[in-house]
């Protein structure tokens, strides 16, 4: 039965280690470590959630997008994993659009990201898939890739200026 993990808070030394490669998506552990992330995700209204983030320094994050109250205009789409996932190409536009992480409670930056990308990763039983992802999911996915490098959304803001509260968050956007 899944549970909800622990997420790991701005500090801790997982967050800022590169990854490692799963050998196995299949494997038992790692089939439990997805089913405990997608459970932790929802219950943290989160869109998406890094190994790393639960302690875990494995090239694995899940994609959980659906409206939430953190993400209130966020796409619906099924959950899923991505083991071992690549940036394979990503295009010249870039878009500045607001993040939060879930390891960095109560604040929310601009950051500059790749409109559309195109990318490769196993699916949770092994089966490999190339897709390209656009706007708010090719976001998801960047700010995600960037944990399994240890790079938080903090590292890629272009200034501190536009580092803002939760609670301001919500009054600029739905101002």
């Amino acid at each position: 039965m899944p549970i909800i993990r622990q997420i790991a808070q701005l500090g801790q030394p997982v967050l800022r280690k590169v990854t490692r490669d799963i050998a196995d998506p299949a494997h038992p552990e790692v089939q439990a470590l997805i089913d405990d992330m997608l459970v932790t995700v929802d219950d943290a209204h989160g869109v998406g959630l890094a190994a790393p983030q639960v302690f875990e320094s494995l090239s694995l994050f899940v994609i959980a997008s659906q409206p939430n109250p953190r993400y209130p205009k966020a796409p619906d789409l099924p959950p899923f994993a991505l083991v071992n996932p690549e940036l394979v190409w990503a295009s010249d536009e870039k878009e500045k659009g607001w993040e939060g992480c879930l390891s960095i409670p109560g604040l929310r930056g601009i950051v500059p990201r790749h409109r559309k990308i195109g990318v490769r990763y196993l699916t949770r039983s092994g089966e490999l898939r190339e897709e390209e992802f656009s706007n708010f999911t090719a976001r998801i996915f960047q700010h995600e890739f960037d944990h399994l490098k240890g790079i938080v959304f903090l590292d890629r803001m272009e200034s501190p200026q536009e580092l803002v509260t939760e609670k301001e968050y919500i009054r600029i956007v739905s101002g």
